[in-house]
């Protein structure tokens, strides 16, 4: 019996998948601990809203993809691990090229500031790994 004959997808699709989903829980988790620390502005609603969009679409797509959808794997690839990396990095990075230092970031840091930080880092980790999975020799295979 070959691999796409059992309609089961190959490890690295398998783990992409779980890294994906990884990846919205770390987003999730950050958005909690935002606007659970009155960080999220005035009236996060909109935003909070704008994320559950996101995540619902993320979670769909993540889906499809495993299911061998090679579309969902395109857009997971660009719309997510492109743009949303970007937006997720473009801060900070722009923080540390404005000249601050991260030694100065940290040196006054709070538990809040460590668990956005790290649901943060995580995230863009989990992002990093998942893309290239989706690539592999044998996940090429499954998406042809």
């Amino acid at each position: 019996m070959t691999l796409l004959s059992t309609g089961r997808p190959p490890v690295a699709v398998r783990a992409s998948a779980g890294l994906w989903i990884a990846a919205v829980a770390l987003g999730a988790v950050e958005t909690v601990v935002v606007v659970g620390s009155g960080q999220a502005g005035e009236h996060p609603l909109a935003g909070v809203l704008f994320r559950c969009a996101v995540y619902a679409a993320a979670i769909l797509t993540t889906l499809r993809m495993r299911a061998g959808r090679r579309w969902a794997r395109l857009a997971l690839a660009l719309v997510l691990g492109v743009v949303g990396t970007l937006s997720l990095v473009i801060e900070p990075v722009s923080w540390l090229a404005d000249g601050n230092s991260l030694s100065a970031a940290t040196d006054g840091a709070d538990l809040t500031w460590w668990a956005i930080a790290g649901a943060r880092t995580l995230h863009v980790a989990a992002v990093w790994a998942a893309v290239p999975l989706m690539f592999t020799t044998r996940a090429n295979a499954y998406f042809r």
